[in-house]
């Protein structure tokens, strides 16, 4: 019988940081591995996937194979299949990478890397917010999120008025809206990525990413997916497993009286409880069909980034069949959480696409890595923005639920599109920042 804990996570999380990435003697990634002395064909591609953390830090580059794109319920297998194919005597490194898009019946993407390494990226030069002008426009602007917010809440209110007895009943959703900027000079994913740096509660991505799965002939085809992630989807090592869900938000101040009122009032805030507690009880039933112990702590802790205070739970398991079971099944299984999505999840994901306006994409969705031994780690492609030439798509969201307040949840949305607006040298408006 599954041991499902809730007084405590902290038994099975002690060979995981705050990260999910290894301490001790187990590193996140190998040494460097040769470039094949025959490229394929796309290996002059841009493919470049990235992860970041405080000194873990993972590099892949170049195009070797591609996994076959597919819905999130197959990729388990895929994963499976892809690895159990390749050649014995590949030079190339045993690892996957990439990023699932928000809806779940999309096509992901991910590849085998030529390269992979520990070594941080560097950019030459020095990106300044005056050396380039901006427009800017809002998919949807502001007042149009506001009016998607307040039919959130009738739909969320009739919903509760009409339901039947036992009836399973949408408590949450999670509204979205973007800013799509394009500037006069092309923007450098890499010169993007190395400006989110510094903030310690945050992983750094990127990960390409297609418009569509044609098979890309060009550079133009691939665009990248960049940001600092705060979340933790799922981290396995060997049989350990390990989740730290974000749910409430309240804005930082850079008064330190103010900042501490925020966090204060969100620590103690029910309806921001009661939000988190979906997102963990979500992960936890995911979680426990695979695991022999299971456990989370009763009460959420605070976890700051930059810009904003989350509450959060770390949940930590114990894998029945770690052999068997790989960290890209498992972030399938779990994604997408009530944390960018809602609950129950299919009907918030289909009002989503109702009210929102316009495609995620991968915004939302998953961006990780996982090996032929199945270990792996994956986090909620969040504080991101979709690079493509010269335009940024900028995205942010908030969760809508009983009580939430049009004006606040916009208010949470701008808070959370400041890491990528500062890094880009652009405010809301188009105007240059420091």
């Amino acid at each position: 019988m599954m041991m499902r804990d809730y007084a405590s996570g902290e038994a099975n999380a002690n060979s995981l940081d705050a990260h999910g990435f290894a301490s001790g003697s187990i590193d996140v990634v190998s040494d460097p591995l040769p470039v094949p002395a025959t490229p394929t064909a796309d290996a002059a591609l841009p493919w470049v996937f990235a992860l970041s953390a405080v000194e873990r830090r993972l590099f892949a580059t170049g195009l070797q194979r591609r996994l076959t794109a597919g819905p999130a319920a197959t990729l388990g297998d895929r994963v499976r299949a892809f690895f159990a194919a390749l050649p014995a005597d590949s030079q190339a490194p045993q690892v996957l990478v990439g990023a699932l898009p928000f809806d779940r019946t999309a096509d992901d993407l991910f590849f085998q890397p030529q390269s992979l390494s520990a070594t941080p990226w560097n950019v030459a030069g020095q990106w300044r917010a005056d050396d380039r002008h901006w427009r800017v426009r809002g998919e949807p602007d502001r007042n149009g999120y506001q009016a998607a917010v307040t039919k959130a809440l009738a739909t969320l209110a009739q919903a509760r008025e009409t339901a039947a007895p036992g009836e399973s009943v949408m408590t949450k959703l999670v509204l979205s809206r973007s800013l799509l900027l394009a500037a006069d000079q092309p923007i450098d994913p890499l010169a993007l990525s190395v400006r989110l740096t510094g903030d310690p509660g945050a992983v750094r991505f990127i990960t390409p990413t297609l418009k569509s799965q044609a098979h890309p002939q060009t550079d133009a085809d691939i665009r990248h997916l960049v940001g600092a992630t705060p979340e933790l989807l799922l981290h396995k090592q060997g049989a350990q497993i390990l989740s730290h869900p974000l749910a409430g938000s309240s804005r930082r101040s850079a008064d330190p009286r103010a900042d501490h009122a925020a966090a204060d009032a969100l620590l103690h805030s029910r309806k921001d409880h009661r939000e988190h507690g979906w997102v963990v009880e979500a992960i936890l039933d995911g979680l426990a069909p695979f695991c022999s112990t299971l456990s989370a702590p009763r009460e959420p802790e605070l976890v700051s980034t930059e810009t904003m205070w989350h509450l959060g739970t770390r949940i930590a398991g114990t894998l029945r069949h770690p052999d068997d079971t790989n960290a890209a099944e498992l972030a399938a299984v779990l994604h997408p959480t009530p944390a960018v999505g809602g609950t129950p999840r299919d009907t918030a994901v289909k009002l989503i696409g109702e009210l929102e306006g316009y495609d995620r994409g991968f915004y939302a969705g998953a961006v990780g890595w996982t090996d032929a031994s199945g270990d792996g780690a994956f986090y909620v492609s969040l504080r991101c923005a979709e690079i493509h030439g010269q335009t940024a798509r900028v995205y942010a969201g908030a969760g809508i639920v009983e009580g939430s307040d049009p004006v606040a949840e916009a208010e949470e949305t701008s808070a959370k599109l400041q890491a990528v607006l500062r890094a880009l040298g652009v405010d809301e408006t188009g105007r240059p920042i420091d």
